[in-house]
């Protein structure tokens, strides 16, 4: 056994997403970095790493795929908002649940949060149950490891707050009033479905004696 490299890759170009994982992972041994810092140009072909049902086979098909191109050890999430009166969905097309001509109107984020609200329309609030829940995947030389995370709210009737990204001016947290847009940044680090599936993951890279990847 050898000793952690330096470099961890975060195969994501969304900047709001690197920037709350670098805030847990800060602790661990290692540089964070994304492709852009690795001169890695977007692909086209990136926009099909995610064709499976779960959310644990996304987060390895991104972190195989990426540690591929860059030869780094690599983290790649898969996460989605699971809403009990869709059958658990948007679950794996959280990310694109609105019609595209929803996006193409008013963009890829706001139209998700439109098209929630008005699938859930005239729900009461016992109704509007749900929970993010995310995948972290580790790829490396050495194969791969995954870490699962929860956390249970529910869906508000308008958005409100102006921090995070995504579904957070939706999502309340379960035995809180306010949505995650509303919470300060180091609360939704602590308690999000991310940030509980990155502690885990920080912990494996705190403790592990890897050269270059991670055993399964």
């Amino acid at each position: 056994m050898g000793r952690l490299t330096r470099l961890l890759l975060v195969a994501t170009r969304n900047a709001h997403k690197l920037e709350e994982i670098r805030a847990v992972l800060s602790p661990a041994p290692v540089r964070l970095v994304g492709p852009e810092d690795l001169r890695l140009p977007e692909l086209e072909e990136e926009d099909g790493l995610e064709p499976f049902d779960t959310f644990e086979a996304n987060a390895r098909s991104k972190a195989s795929y990426f540690h591929r191109r860059s030869g780094v050890l690599t983290l790649a999430d898969d996460s989605g908002l699971c809403v009990e009166a869709l059958g658990g969905g948007p679950g794996v097309r959280t990310k694109r649940f609105a019609p595209d001509d929803w996006a193409d109107a008013w963009g890829r984020h706001e139209a998700n949060n439109r098209w929630l609200l008005e699938r859930l329309s005239g729900l009461p609030p016992e109704e509007r149950g749900a929970s993010y829940r995310c995948t972290i995947a580790l790829s490396g030389e050495g194969g791969q490891v995954s870490f699962e995370g929860r956390v249970d709210g529910s869906i508000a009737c308008e958005p409100r707050g102006s921090g995070g990204f995504g579904y957070d001016p939706l999502f309340i947290l379960d035995g809180s009033q306010q949505t995650y847009a509303e919470l300060p940044a180091e609360v939704k680090n602590r308690t999000s479905h991310r940030g509980r599936a990155l502690r885990k993951a920080l912990s494996w890279l705190c403790d592990a004696a890897v050269d270059e990847a991670p055993s399964a």
